[in-house]
């Protein structure tokens, strides 16, 4: 096996910034993402959220493009959604767009902390913007 030291940092939004990642949504978007992830053999670093969008910290390794890994969860964690929350009044999708920015190791115990604290950055307006950008579909 080569040896590798990929990190990534993703981020992506609800289709038009809809508010629909409640509790329940969560719990179900970030299993699935923690799924397929360890299907694809990329392991998640950090994942959290808001009603409006996500952040995954994870190590690709070279053989997987990026674009690939984020289709996968973005596919696998929209379709478990709908599949376990038939009723929603709007059907469950991501924005087709996101956000990839890649880090080098010393950066990631920052990052990790800034994803795990995603719900208080948000209510305490503390933000990166250069970690908070998806651009709008």
């Amino acid at each position: 096996m080569p040896f590798w030291k990929c990190y990534y940092h993703f981020v992506w939004a609800t289709h038009q910034r809809q508010p629909l990642i409640t509790l329940e949504i969560e719990r179900v978007v970030l299993a699935s993402i923690n799924l397929k992830s360890a299907e694809l053999e990329c392991p998640i670093l950090a994942m959290n959220g808001i009603e409006d969008h996500i952040h995954i910290a994870v190590a690709l390794p070279p053989k997987l493009a990026a674009a690939e890994w984020v289709r996968n969860a973005k596919g696998l964690s929209a379709r478990e959604v709908n599949a376990m929350f038939p009723n929603l009044p709007t059907h469950f999708k991501w924005q087709s767009s996101y956000g990839a920015l890649t880090l080098g190791a010393k950066h990631i115990p920052m990052l990790v902390a800034y994803i795990q604290a995603q719900k208080e950055h948000h209510a305490n307006n503390t933000t990166e913007p250069y970690l908070e950008r998806v651009e709008a579909d």
